[in-house]
């Protein structure tokens, strides 16, 4: 009745030294590192630079304790402070002879101390937030007339190509304030074109109207579109910079809408905000150019541009182009790793409707000459393709060349990168310092403790070896709350920590449900072995039901909330997973060892029962 089989033991057994082995990390604590990764789209940190940097820091007796490689760059672990300062100067001069075109970026970082057979494991410490582990906070104000401008600017280039090939003649098209004006000589000629327009770009409202000898066309943005153009504004430049964060190596950074035009930033354990403001405030975007082959055959850069490109075997060339752009970033609307009819590595690359316009006519008049893809970043560029133009396309076409797949992978996500849609400025700035993130770990981890403590000296005197059991089963969900969340990688914040808290007065009213039900059976007359299955299998329904109603509650917090209310959602539903296993089936687990093997139990303890 009440012995479990031992596989189920074995199982229980299992889980409780997994969650130690993934709580374990936890209590190594960080050391200070070297963040290094890439300051240009085209250079790679990989294994060759790691081999590198090592053998500098060994000539320099500098020793490390530790290297990490992986998708945010390269880090390096030191045992203090004063050798991780001495070890960024000299990396820095090593990888960057010239400070104004650095290809890489050195920052100061964090990272675990874990031994390197629990990171082989995939054990890795839980993130924890900027209130616990210091770092910096940005808030940044979108400039969204700027949005709106440059995308009245781009439908402007889109009418004038519409017009051209509609042979619809106009005097003029140009922006003023968040208006286009057109002029005409005609009114049958505005007429059609107003016809036109409203076919290919229904987000413009049209009024005629009359100037002196011209007749014109006023278009505005609907308000639908306004709003939808100022929404993309601010989701493309979350996009961008998340792609920027990721060179500083932070595991959870936070970038979030705030409001109607404000983005908030935090990244936490960045220890230099200088460099973290230098890369959020990159600029970078794509052109498209014809090459300038005569100019390449005899070397001259007169009236061309001429822009470096990194060749396979790491040598750099000269590729002068002509300054026409055909294209920018912004026409980019996909592009991704493919294959073409002869199964050679290509990219697929699509553009909107007015770039595949003037695409086609572009390649139509420059069949097997060269075209190039430079990436400006900072204002200086590089080709990052140079491809022979293979036959007329427009909106879609591949790039082909003697690439690899991972060559062709790494270009679609240089064309996909795009730009910034609208330019932003720093508006509000904090730095929390790793000291007061200490502070507020201590805080947190001493009422945590505390309170604990008292559960246990109640839970001990009022149900005196069951309450032993609970305090037992309450441990464990501690060990397993710990564990997922550094399993699953969550970030742990201070709103994070009251819900461990919380959880753990949750957890307890489990087993406080069960004991009472024992109780209750006892003083009805059952056996005490009668009493202890019937405790945990009648308590088993109400337990399962306030347990789902807080869960319920705990996600809508979890889907609807944000920051530290999301903070506190994520621990919360932890929580209540890990205290139903931990409160029916460990704490059964535990009585079942303590009393199932007996045949007669004259008197079980778990307080005043009024039973003899």
């Amino acid at each position: 009745m009440n012995r479990f089989p031992a596989w189920k033991y074995a199982l229980i057994g299992l889980t409780i030294a997994l969650a130690s082995l993934f709580t374990l990390p936890n209590f190594f604590g960080e050391a200070p590192a070297v963040q290094v990764s890439s300051n240009k789209t085209t250079v790679k940190v990989d294994a060759l630079l790691l081999a590198r940097l090592e053998e500098t820091l060994k000539g320099a007796q500098i020793i490390n304790t530790g290297v990490l490689l992986d998708l945010h760059g390269l880090r390096i672990r030191f045992s203090d402070s004063d050798t991780q300062l001495k070890a960024k100067d000299l990396i820095e001069k090593s990888i960057n002879p010239d400070p104004q075109n650095p290809a890489y970026v050195v920052a100061l970082n964090l990272l675990s101390s874990s031994p390197n057979w629990l990171t082989a494991v995939h054990a890795l410490p839980m993130y924890l937030g900027l209130d616990l582990r210091g770092g910096v906070h940005f808030l940044l104000q979108v400039d969204m007339q700027a949005a709106i401008t440059k995308r009245l600017d781009a439908y402007a280039g889109e009418i004038r190509s519409l017009l051209r090939d509609k042979n619809l003649r106009h005097a003029g098209i140009s922006r003023e304030g968040q208006t286009l004006r057109l002029r005409f000589r005609e009114a049958a000629t505005r007429d059609k074109a107003s016809v036109a327009i409203n076919e290919l770009l229904p987000v413009l409202t049209l009024a005629k109207r009359d100037d002196g000898q011209d007749l014109l066309i006023v278009a505005t943005l609907k308000p639908e579109a306004l709003k939808n153009e100022q929404d993309l504004a601010i989701k493309q430049n979350i996009l961008t910079l998340g792609r920027r964060v990721n060179q500083l190596g932070v595991a959870e950074p936070v970038i979030q809408q705030q409001g109607a035009d404000r983005i908030v930033v935090q990244l936490p354990g960045v220890q230099d905000t200088t460099k973290a403001k230098d890369i959020l405030g990159r600029t970078a975007t794509l052109e498209v150019r014809l090459v300038d082959e005569e100019a390449m055959r005899s070397g001259s850069s007169f009236n061309v541009d001429v822009f470096p490109e990194r060749k396979r075997d790491g040598s750099v060339s000269s590729v002068p182009v002509k300054k026409q752009v055909l294209v920018t970033g912004d026409q980019f609307i996909g592009a991704q790793a493919t294959f073409d009819n002869d199964q050679r590595s290509a990219v697929s690359v699509e553009l909107n409707e007015a770039a595949g316009r003037i695409m086609r006519q572009a390649t139509r008049e420059n069949l097997k000459h060269l075209m190039a893809i430079i990436l400006i970043e900072k204002g200086k560029g590089e080709a990052i393709s140079v491809a022979t133009i293979q036959g007329e396309f427009g909106a879609r076409f591949q790039i082909t060349g003697s690439f690899t797949a991972t060559e062709t992978s790494d270009l679609s996500l240089l064309i996909r990168a795009g730009s910034l849609a609208a330019p932003m400025e720093i508006i509000e700035e904090r730095t929390v310092g790793p000291s007061l993130g200490k502070e507020n770990i201590d805080k947190g981890f001493n009422a945590t403790k505390w309170g604990f403590v008292v559960i246990v000296l109640f839970m001990s005197a009022y149900y005196t070896l069951f309450g032993v059991f609970s305090s037992i089963a309450l441990g464990v969900n501690l060990l397993f709350l710990v564990a997922l969340l550094s399993l699953l990688q969550a970030t742990l914040t201070l709103p994070g920590i009251a819900a461990i808290a919380l959880t753990l007065g949750m957890a307890i009213d489990a087993n406080v449900l069960i004991n009472e039900r024992i109780r209750e059976e006892v003083r009805a007359g059952q056996s005490p072995q009668a009493a202890i299955a019937a405790g945990y299998e009648r308590a088993w329904g109400t337990i399962l039901d306030s347990n789902v109603t807080t869960l319920i509650a705990g996600l809508a917090l979890l889907i609807f909330g944000s920051g530290p209310v999301r903070g506190f959602a994520v621990v919360h539903c932890l929580g209540i997973l890990t205290s139903i296993f931990s409160s029916v089936v460990v704490s059964r687990a535990i009585v079942n060892l303590a009393y199932g093997h007996r045949r007669r139990i004259a008197h079980l303890a778990i307080g005043d029962t009024g039973w003899k």
